[in-house]
């Protein structure tokens, strides 16, 4: 048995082609568990703060630690993160790894820094 719907949602959901035409239109599960990912990996303070960082320079992992005041263990896991999320990659530079946002991390990091 439907809820009953509200005269003006029902009409608008008529004119979007119905129920079944808006459930098509939402993205697959693949994509939303993508999208939850990424929003997960922004949700957390430490994390902007190293997006934040990165937007102004490439950083190795030392001077990230240093900028947040965290242990090594706490770092590797929300660079994990954010990489797992695809914002930051790290390429070996010696024996150094340099960590930079990705094309996506700086598109979302600037519209994040107008809010």
């Amino acid at each position: 048995m439907m809820a009953e719907i509200p005269e003006p949602i029902r009409k608008q959901c008529e004119e979007k082609g119905g129920m079944g035409a808006i459930v098509a239109r939402l993205p697959g599960t693949k994509t939303l568990k993508q999208r939850a990912r990424l929003f997960q990996a922004l949700g957390d303070p430490m994390r902007l703060k190293i997006l934040l960082a990165l937007k102004e320079q490439p950083l190795c992992a030392c001077l990230i630690r240093e900028i947040l005041g965290i242990s090594d263990s706490k770092l590797s896991y929300h660079l994990t993160v954010l990489k797992d999320a695809k914002l930051i990659a790290g390429k070996k530079q010696g024996q150094w790894i340099i960590y930079d946002l990705t094309e996506l991390g700086r598109s979302l990091i600037l519209h994040i820094d107008k809010c």
